[in-house]
């Protein structure tokens, strides 16, 4: 292969030319849009702010993994997916430089259309397939996933063709409209047949490399084990905001126009794909590794803590807006109310819902605070030495689950200066 016969020093250059190529396709991109002679679009600038969010921490997060790792596999992947959507943002500021800006002064913008339209197939699916099948270690969870492997590839490079081949009309601004000079039209009806089957075969490949994902974190531990967990955590929120949102739209009718803070949740569903690479970014690196544990103990906590006291402020406000209803129209007493009964319930709600998480995901620790305090109030009516010093080995044996434990007390000095004999308690 050609990696293995480059250096870790060329590696490491070719690896900062991939970050550049995407900063400066990014930059073109931006410059080629603001050459547009189309009036000032707020929403357009904020649309690509968000896109430009999301796409950054795949390029940047392959970088800082390259710097230190050379051949890391996971680290290339995110670096491609970064060359991937500049060469994109190069064709998409080439377009529109010579169909907008200055229509008719360089050859082939059609082309460059074409292929801005296409670059999400590679992109996307290579961050849906390989980046989940070969994380955290650069290899496959084992030889019957080959198949899966394979099929994606194969699937990948097919759909990207028949995108490029197929005869249809642009659909991105402000290319909308246009023929795809790339197409055959003889081939029309097998495309746009091999073009849903090769989507769904795609989302088919996506899900087995999730399962795969979950096999490997099942049967890993240590270290291994860390890093799936923070690539798990950031797909649960992915995914979990993504679910959400599809049924937060089934409840807006299609006839009237979105809620502001339907657009906003939609906003926020987007951003949290950046999730995904700094996940990678961190568990392949190893910064603060463990740190992971908190962040899923505390997101469990606040999020039932928010949901319930939610719930329970929402519940007040109507059951108190009925019952003052015959002594005021107002609902500010209502809100003062619950508002008070929430602030509250703050503090107790927490404690009650920090033990009910610890004893259900993190019963190991549960277990080992609940020996401690035990053996705490144990130590305050014993007085026997031999006795607390076997109990305190013992506790530490199953709170902390050592190879060895073993006490040493300090030879105790008499009146008289001569030392007591030092006991050891196996």
């Amino acid at each position: 292969m050609i990696a293995e016969r480059l250096t870790d020093r060329q590696l490491s250059t070719l690896a900062w030319a991939s970050w550049w190529f995407f900063v400066a396709a990014m930059v073109g991109s931006a410059i080629a849009t603001l050459a547009d002679p189309a009036p000032f679009d707020p929403a357009a600038v904020a649309e690509g702010g968000a896109f430009l969010v999301v796409l950054l921490p795949f390029p940047l997060a392959g970088v800082l993994i390259l710097r230190r790792q050379p051949r890391n596999t996971v680290g290339w992947l995110l670096a491609g997916i970064g060359v991937l959507w500049g060469i994109g943002g190069v064709a998409d500021g080439y377009a529109q430089y010579g169909l907008v800006a200055d229509p008719g002064s360089v050859p082939g913008p059609e082309v460059a259309a074409t292929i801005s339209n296409g670059i999400w197939a590679p992109a996307i699916g290579v961050t849906g397939t390989f980046l989940f099948l070969l994380f955290p270690d650069g290899h496959l969870p084992g030889r019957r996933w080959r198949p899966v492997a394979l099929l994606s590839g194969t699937v990948l490079v097919t759909l990207t063709l028949c995108l490029y081949l197929s005869p249809d009309r642009l659909t991105e601004v402000p290319m909308e409209g246009l023929v795809n000079p790339l197409g055959i039209e003889s081939l029309a009806p097998f495309l746009h047949a091999a073009l849903d089957v090769l989507i769904l075969v795609l989302a088919l490949c996506t899900l087995l490399s999730v399962v795969a994902l979950v096999k490997r974190f099942r049967r890993a531990r240590g270290v291994e084990r860390q890093q799936l967990k923070w690539l798990a955590s950031a797909a649960a929120v992915v995914g979990g905001a993504f679910v959400l949102g599809i049924v937060v739209s089934l409840g807006v009718p299609d006839d009237k126009p979105q809620p502001g803070w339907m657009a906003v949740f939609d906003q926020l569903s987007f951003l949290s794909f950046a999730l995904i690479p700094i996940a990678i970014g961190v568990a392949v690196l190893r910064y603060r590794l463990y740190d992971i544990d908190v962040v899923i103990n505390r997101a469990l906590v606040y999020g039932s803590l928010t949901a319930c006291l939610a719930a329970v402020y929402l519940t007040s406000v109507l059951l108190l807006q009925l019952l003052l209803r015959p002594l005021t129209e107002r609902s500010d007493l209502a809100v003062a109310a619950s508002t008070l009964a929430v602030a509250a319930l703050f503090g107790p709600a927490r404690r009650r819902i920090q033990v009910a998480v610890d004893r259900r995901f993190y019963r190991h620790k549960y277990d080992a605070a609940r020996t401690v305090t035990d053996f705490s109030a144990r130590l305050r009516r014993e007085i026997d030495l031999d006795t607390i010093g076997s109990d305190l080995v013992r506790i530490a044996d199953e709170a902390v689950r050592p190879t060895a434990a073993s006490l040493w007390l300090r030879p105790a000095v008499t009146v008289s200066g001569r030392p007591r004999p030092r006991k050891d308690t196996p």
